[in-house]
């Protein structure tokens, strides 16, 4: 029988934990109290008012609310007695006892424990008055020291200080007026690498959980003050495995024992904090539950049900229940805090961007947030932490990054070396590095500016300089880990581009645009970014173009993983146009000398070529989408191809580039690619340099997929596939050189990042005279050239081609008809669809069996067993995107779904209604054609929204009602009709042909002449405005 769980705490710790637990079949809803906004009323996890510091009142509640488990967070609350308060009122609790507890928030009694138990730590001595600590301080020969204390409510108090003096000064401030009690323990500073091991323990068994190291400072490169986490990763994997078990049984099963012997049983999660050092592992300290933010990159690496493995430490039989770790993957948590962390922190601002961070796969763990007035605000200091689980260690570390830029709240601040030093390590490992030298905290890091002589009257990007002129920067290059660097620069300018991106006004893109045009160059060379500088001129200065300028390239060097120096921004003076402006960008990378793409020499017969995809349009091309416009008479304001007038044609041109670093780095680096060439400047010139003289390539241009826009280019511009090649990249952002049968392979590493295909091979000198053949391009952009579908009652569905089927579930509850036609239709050749789950809620339908004879898989997620609606939905929500799902089919569901669940899904659920909307919404459908008089009836497939309207109708089939028809007879012509209309209105959408646009009206591809009342009866309402044109080349006046 599933239990209900109570979590104590409000951080992202608790989030974690909550979100762990909640995936067990065993656990029915999770509380967290008192939560925060990721726990408040998603899926199983809502947050709770319950009083957690009065433990009398969170005994009531969980015997009220029948809880089954109790699981602690906060350290202060286990040292108060939380745990022991509960289990004698018989409350299932998962921490240690009080006494245990001491470990962790008494550093005092911990030390004298280790000392005890012999038990490697720093060199310590504890005191009760500042007078007595100072002497100590003066005469140790430590050559720096760290202050420790510990106050009220078990909060704590660290220093690091580099000096005798500032030392003393940490204890006169910390115990003048004895906020952090009567003791002090000043210990010596250990140096080294710091690292983090945790267990579960049952009292006796010890598990181990893999390592995990925490980024305690604020700033990059161990700068600024010590916090309680800004960032964590998850396995450490420079450290080996010998010295793995050494921690488990010299350390953690040592303490468990020792701690046993003196009659204070631990049970519980133990987490040590570990200094790697020339002599030998060292104890920092405990804590006695999962750390933050090691807890967020611990637990999603755990592939037991983790409500089993507390139950059984519980019950002292952990030994029976150890758990299991993901193999092959790393998880990287970035933290982002609020301005005034550690110290006091700004509350009440808007965070952004969260639900962009969610389509990217991560996992954002809250902390410092609430809901108010159906917003996301910060509430703290530490704001979120953000969660890539990856394949290794440079992948995660990237995805982690793309989740922070996508997220935003004023002030953020968040550090953008989590995981670089790691990577760095990954070369020798951590056992061997300590014997041999000392290894600093260095990182990619900015020390200094220096002003130079004014040469125009200028602004910086940080404002308006009076002396002008541009800035110097230094940069630790030895500090990025490199031991014998080649550095490789590139500058570019976006020119044409900016113009449109002027004339729209629209700046946020080309931030990214520039950054992506100079990185991407850096690659071709296997070079890693390291820093980017910019430099606007412009006749009139706008300073609200000026920021979202800066911003965008300050985001895009966080995802490319460099670091922005600045940008110089000047107003240049007459004859310059006041609104004309020019954009350019340097970047600075470094590659080790043997690592260097050799390119040109290593292209040979039979090696394969493989493209990233792009939308983007550079460059030169802009000067024949110039000539287009102006011989169409069209501008940036008019419709984009293929949409229903909420999109520009300015906003298609002004697509930004792919990035295709960090992630695409390791595959560089990895001796499997012979070449990289980015492709901006066209898709010939861009292969072109990879090819020696001796050898020529020929690509498929069906084999990738070909955006609209270029499509449209191709036939509004009247241009030859030739001219598409060499003017446009088509589609393609970059092409790579590989050898055949590593081809695969590689295919499958990119293809985790993005979209990314086979696209042709390298072959013998071809005697045409053309050094690169595209085949099939005139064919591929007829096939991406935005087309209106006619009624498929007289023609052929003429969809764009897909490479991939779109993935499909059925929801049923036994009385739909439409599954078998579904089946049947997407087995026929040509369809786009695919069916990959069958979910009921009740158990043995028809409709189950007919899947499985089918060899689809079926769930049955009995509504009844659940409390609430939304628990219900969020259960089919995630058995949804485990099957990958991307459309959803209602036939025959008889139950209602949550509106959380169909925002989510909007317009991606599909549903056959017997009636033609709008002009039968409810009733019966056979019986009020014939009782009204109408002379036709029928059944829509229409978008599920929350609000039912006409305009979201796919496909009609309509029936006439003549006046011999019965309701039986009828009912079963409707019947017949839905399962015509159903398949159709599938394949209509997974086509994309067809799909929901603003305000929830369907959107159609489009033929340039006008459909017949004919071809009109079978489609649904369309979105058909076309905005009033203006005159203008680019957009007019």
């Amino acid at each position: 029988m599933a239990e209900r769980v109570l979590v104590v705490g409000s951080g992202g710790r608790e989030h974690a934990l909550a979100w762990k637990l909640a995936q067990s079949p065993h656990v029915k809803h999770v509380f967290v109290a008192p939560g925060n906004a990721g726990t408040a009323g998603h899926g199983k996890i809502s947050n709770s008012a319950v009083l957690v510091s009065n433990h009398t009142i969170v005994t009531q509640f969980c015997k009220d609310h029948n809880i089954g488990l109790v699981v602690v967070g906060p350290e202060a609350l286990l040292a108060a007695g939380i745990v022991d308060d509960l289990r004698a009122a018989g409350v299932r609790c998962f921490g240690p006892w009080a006494r245990a507890a001491q470990l962790a928030s008494d550093s005092s009694s911990s030390k004298a424990f280790l000392e005890r138990h012999g038990m490697p730590t720093a060199r310590w001595r504890a005191f009760s008055t500042p007078q007595e600590a100072c002497r100590f301080i003066t005469s140790t020969d430590f050559p720096a020291c760290v202050v420790r204390a510990r106050g009220p409510a078990a909060r704590k108090e660290v220093t690091i200080a580099a000096s005798k003096e500032e030392a003393c000064r940490a204890v006169q401030e910390i115990m003048q007026d004895r906020m952090f009690g009567e003791m002090v323990v000043i210990e010596e500073l250990l140096q080294g690498e710091e690292l983090s091991c945790s267990c579960f323990t049952d009292g006796v068994t010890v598990a181990s959980m893999p390592p995990a190291l925490p980024h305690k400072r604020l700033l990059d490169g161990e700068q600024g003050p010590t916090t309680a986490g800004m960032g964590a990763y998850c396995p450490v994997p420079q450290v080996p495995e010998a010295l793995l078990e050494q921690i488990r049984s010299a350390i953690l099963q040592h303490v468990v024992d020792s701690l046993r012997q003196e009659g204070a049983a631990y049970v519980g999660v133990l987490q040590t904090g570990l200094m790697l050092t020339k002599e030998g592992v060292k104890i920092l300290n405990f804590k006695c539950q999962f750390g933050d933010p090691q807890c967020q990159v611990i637990l999603p690496l755990l592939k037991n049900d983790f409500y089993e493995v507390i139950q059984a430490a519980i019950d002292g039989k952990l030994c029976s229940c150890m758990p299991a770790w993901l193999e092959n993957r790393t998880a990287v948590c970035v933290v982002m805090a609020s301005p005034g962390y550690p110290g006091d922190s700004d509350r009440g601002m808007e965070v952004t961007g969260l639900l962009q961070a969610k389509e990217l796969g991560l996992q954002v763990f809250h902390g410092g947030t609430v809901l108010k007035d159906g917003r996301v605000v910060t509430s703290g200091g530490r704001v979120l932490s953000v969660t890539a689980v990856r394949q290794d260690l440079m992948e995660a570390l990237g995805e982690a990054n793309r989740g922070v830029a996508t997220i935003h709240f004023q002030g953020a601040t968040f550090r953008r070396d989590i995981g670089r030093r790691g990577l760095r390590l990954l070369r020798q490992p951590l056992a061997l590095v300590f014997k041999d030298r000392q290894v600093g905290a260095g990182s990619r890091e900015v020390l200094g500016r220096l002003p130079q002589a004014p040469a125009v009257r200028g602004t910086r990007a940080g404002g308006r300089s009076e002396r002008g002129g541009g800035f110097a920067a230094f940069f630790d290059l030895k500090a990025s880990g490199y031991d014998d660097p080649i550095l490789v620069s590139q500058t570019k300018g976006l020119g044409p581009k900016l113009q449109v991106a002027q004339v729209c006004k629209r700046h946020d893109t080309i931030g990214q645009d520039l950054v992506a045009l100079c990185v991407n160059d850096l690659l071709a060379q296997g070079a890693e970014p390291l820093f980017f500088l910019s430099h606007l001129a412009c006749g009139k200065l706008d300073a609200e173009v000026m920021e979202t300028i800066k911003e965008g390239i300050a985001e895009a060097c966080r995802s490319a993983g460099c670091a922005f120096l600045g940008g110089e921004v000047t107003e240049v003076a007459a004859p310059c146009p006041p609104g004309h402006c020019a954009l350019a960008g340097f970047a600075v990378g470094a590659v080790e000398r043997g690592q260097r793409l050799p390119g040109l020499q290593r292209a040979e017969e039979g090696d394969a070529l493989l493209g990233l995809g792009s939308a983007a349009i550079h460059g030169r091309a802009f000067g024949v989408v110039r000539r287009i416009l102006l011989t169409s008479s069209l501008h940036c304001s008019s419709p984009a191809p293929g949409s229903c007038g909420d999109t520009t044609l300015g906003d298609v041109l002004l697509t930004p580039g792919e990035m295709f670093s960090p992630a695409l780095l390791p595959v560089l680096r990895s001796g499997h690619v012979k070449g990289f060439a980015p492709t901006a400047e066209g898709l010939l010139g861009g292969i072109s340099r990879l090819l020696p003289e001796h050898v020529s390539a020929v690509l498929d241009a069906l084999s990738w997929k070909i955006p609209e826009i270029f499509g449209w280019l191709y036939k509004e511009g009247n241009l030859s596939a030739e001219e598409m090649a060499q003017t446009f990249p088509c589609g393609i952002g970059a092409v790579l050189v590989v050898q055949k049968e590593l081809a695969q392979h590689v295919l499958q590493d990119i293809q985790r990042q993005q979209e990314a295909w086979l696209i042709g091979k390298v072959v013998a000198p071809c005697h045409t005279g053309s050094h690169i053949e595209v085949e099939n391009l005139a064919e591929a952009l007829q096939l991406s050239s935005p087309q209106q579908l006619l009624d498929t009652s007289t023609a052929e569905i003429q969809s764009q081609p897909r490479k991939r089927k779109v993935k499909v579930a059925v929801l049923v509850s036994g009385a739909g008809t439409a599954l078998p036609a579904l089946i049947g239709s997407a087995r026929e050749p040509g369809s786009c669809s695919q069916l990959v789950l069958v979910i009921s809620n009740r158990p043995g339908v028809q409709e189950l069996r007919s899947a499985a004879r089918a060899g689809i898989p079926t769930r049955v997620i009995d509504h009844k067993l659940y409390g609430s609606r939304s628990e219900f939905d969020s259960t089919i929500d995630r058995v949804l995107e485990e099957f990958s799902v991307e459309l959803i089919c209602l036939s025959g569901f008889r139950r209602v779904l949550s509106s959380p669940f169909l925002r989510k899904w909007k317009g991606k659920i599909l549903n056959a209604s017997p009636s033609l909307f709008p002009l039968i919404k409810d009733g019966n459908a056979q019986q009020e054609p014939l009782e009204s008089g109408f002379k036709v009836t029928g059944c829509t497939v229409h978008f599920v929204l929350e609000e039912p309207g006409a305009g979201a109708a796919i496909r009609r089939e309509p029936l006439p009602a003549g006046p011999g028809d019965t309701e039986a007879a009828l009912g079963e012509r409707l019947q017949e009709a839905e399962l015509r209309a159903f398949p159709l209105a599938l394949q209509l959408v997974a086509s994309g042909a067809a799909w929901l646009g603003a305000h929830g009206r369907t959107c159609w591809r489009r033929e340039r002449r006008r459909l017949s009342p004919e071809e009109e009866q079978g489609r649904g309402a369309a979105s058909a405005e076309e905005p009033p044109e203006r005159e203008g080349l680019w957009a007019g006046p």
